[in-house]
């Protein structure tokens, strides 16, 4: 495409934006994509799940090191801006702060969606990353509220008649919904049985529903899994750095096993040919 191309990411908490696709957002801004993060809630609720960070001062202001631990994460992998959708956090399912009136989970969903639609049209994104329906692993009340508003924002957006107070109006090409696919597990769950390290992948991950059949999309960025590990560990009250889960396996040792993330292709205003190799595919 002649000139600048935009992409914008939509996530439920800190940390999200490092777990899910970060290092495909490295790759493209390296090479000159500008891309911007929306975070739909503070973290408010996350456990400080590395013991060197329980402290009673990080305890007490965990909402605002949450956020600037994001901001961290966010300068490396090259995001150019950060917005915050402007939620607490909800908790768990079931648990007590799913009920608060500020949580994302209570949040009316036409406040919700107009106020993505504002960040969109400000951005002015060719291509929107966010969730998908489709999260039988991990139903947390906030990446369900997140695919929730993403397909009608994605819409609203270039609509004139809709949000007339929310800017100008712009339609994004393509959604994507980023997922981890069941051969993503399956290898690296080998990779540590060859490399006759402890898998951290149980049963438990295997029996969850597979969307194999739905990955439209693979993005080879294995050269940017220090990136993405770098940006882990820049949220260092929820990324624990001994974890085995995100770090038992160095990150060539990912990359030889796995050296893609996954995407599944969700509305889209332009043709393209599938399986893609580009998230900008089509776009000219």
């Amino acid at each position: 495409m002649t000139g600048e191309l935009r992409m914008l990411t939509i996530h439920a908490h800190p940390d999200d934006e490092s777990s899910k696709g970060s290092a495909t957002v490295a790759m493209y801004t390296d090479e000159g994509v500008v891309a911007s993060l929306v975070c739909c809630t503070g973290g408010e609720e996350g456990d400080i799940l590395n013991p060197e960070m329980d402290r009673p001062e990080v305890r007490d202001n965990l909402d605002q090191v949450r956020r600037d631990e994001l901001l961290e994460a966010a300068d490396v992998l090259g995001y150019s801006s950060v917005h915050w959708l402007g939620y607490r956090d909800s908790g768990m399912p079931k648990s007590d702060a799913n009920a608060d009136p500020s949580s994302f989970a209570q949040a009316p969903l036409e406040e919700a969606v107009g106020r993505l639609v504002a960040i969109i049209r400000a951005e002015r994104p060719h291509v929107v990353v966010t969730y998908g329906e489709d999260q039988q692993g991990y139903r947390h009340p906030d990446h369900l509220r997140v695919a929730e508003i993403s397909e009608p924002a994605f819409d609203a957006s270039g609509n004139p008649g809709a949000f007339p107070d929310a800017g100008e109006p712009w339609q994004p090409l393509k959604m994507y919904y980023v997922t981890w696919s069941r051969n993503r597990i399956t290898a690296l769950h080998e990779k540590f049985g060859e490399l006759d390290l402890e898998s951290p992948y149980d049963e438990r991950w295997f029996s969850r529903p597979s969307n194999d059949d739905a990955i439209t999309t693979r993005i080879q960025c294995a050269d940017y899994f220090d990136r993405r590990s770098k940006a882990l560990l820049a949220h260092r009250t929820q990324v624990d750095p001994d974890s085995k889960f995100w770090f038992g396996l160095p990150d060539h040792h990912m990359a030889d096993a796995y050296p893609w993330e996954d995407y599944v292709l969700g509305p889209s205003r332009v043709d393209t040919d599938l399986p893609e190799t580009d998230l900008f595919a089509g776009i000219e």
